[in-house]
């Protein structure tokens, strides 16, 4: 069991880097890109990573994998970068990322249905911990909150949570990797913002230097690269252990603040950033597995199933077959 672990810390600490990367994203919004377009910075986000990484891994989906992709591709990005920004215009002091700490909870009891992960005493109540310290870091007196926001945050954390597990009970087809699995759910989530970004914010606006070097880093460092990182952790984490890695990214945010951007840290926020940092490491251990879960396959048969602890996906039955998918090209022009 401890060689098991130790295996791990690795894993987890390269998962890590997607929400300390994805805790920049408002430093480099506020000091780099035109305001009040932020259905346009999402839309910048996604597509163009998701296209490159569609042009690197030169896959696409096949069958049941076209709808899954598109699912989860809406679930991950497209619904939730929406739901986020309108979460984060409409709720003062930091709320919508203490409303979003909640995520290992919403995870914890999806993943008891789905994934049969049954969470431990400890890791409910680390979750609370978790939301404790969030709110400590980034949450300031404030009047009445805005009820559209608060729903708005609720179901951008909601969607992530179901996105975060439907993705591991899932797993990959075989022979595709997580590279080509970000770009499905990135070239998804961004096609399904696009409409959604022309019809509420017109046209795209001009970018000088400074803007196009900021989205460039969102597309490819903050993006794509994050997100390849977080699919790549829930093939080889429970759901639970990489959702708590979520409270992460307020505190990196928090943090960036401090040294870039000269705001202040409290004793109040010092205190909440290690509860949240501890609930953080605790809740990477703590959760019980009882039997694989079995995602559904091509329709027939028995699906692929997860290995009890090991998070190794293996194939059976006539959905063996039928998880390759089809290469863009057989060989470079």
């Amino acid at each position: 069991m401890a060689a098991n672990r130790s295996t791990l810390v690795p894993v987890i600490a390269l998962t890590a880097l997607a929400p300390i990367s994805w805790g920049t994203t408002y430093a480099v919004t506020t000091e780099f890109l035109p305001p009040d377009r932020p259905l346009f910075t999402a839309l910048l986000r996604a597509l163009p990573a998701g296209l490159v990484l569609l042009a690197l891994t030169r896959v696409l989906p096949r069958g049941a994998w076209w709808w899954r992709a598109t699912v989860l591709g809406a679930l991950n990005i497209g619904a939730f970068f929406p739901l986020l920004f309108l979460s984060a215009y409409r709720l003062p002091g930091g709320m919508a990322a203490v409303v979003g700490s909640v995520g290992p909870l919403f995870v914890a009891g999806l993943a008891t249905a789905l994934l049969g992960e049954r969470p431990t005493v400890r890791t409910l109540l680390t979750g609370v911990a978790a939301a404790l310290g969030v709110s400590l870091v980034v949450l300031k007196a404030a009047g009445a909150l805005d009820a559209v926001g608060v729903l708005a945050a609720l179901a951008s954390t909601a969607s992530m949570s179901t996105g975060t597990v439907l993705t591991k009970r899932w797993g990959r087809p075989d022979g595709v990797g997580p590279l080509a699995l970000t770009g499905w759910q990135l070239t998804a989530g961004g096609l399904l913002v696009a409409p959604v970004a022309v019809l509420v914010e017109g046209a795209p606006p001009a970018l000088d230097g400074r803007a196009a070097a900021g989205y460039l880093y969102l597309a490819l460092a903050n993006t794509a690269v994050a997100y390849w990182l977080w699919f790549r952790g829930i093939g080889r984490l429970t759901a639970t252990q990489v959702t708590f890695l979520g409270p992460l990214s307020p505190l990196t945010a928090a943090i960036v603040g401090w040294a870039a951007l000269g705001q202040a840290l409290t004793p109040v926020q010092l205190a909440g950033m290690g509860l949240a940092f501890g609930a953080t490491v605790v809740g990477q251990t703590g959760v019980r597995r009882s039997a694989p879960a079995t995602a559904t396959g091509s329709g027939s048969g028995s699906g692929p199933t997860l290995e009890p602890g090991s998070g190794t996906r293996t194939e059976s039955g006539p959905a063996a077959g039928k998880g390759r998918v089809p290469v863009l090209a057989s060989r470079r022009s």
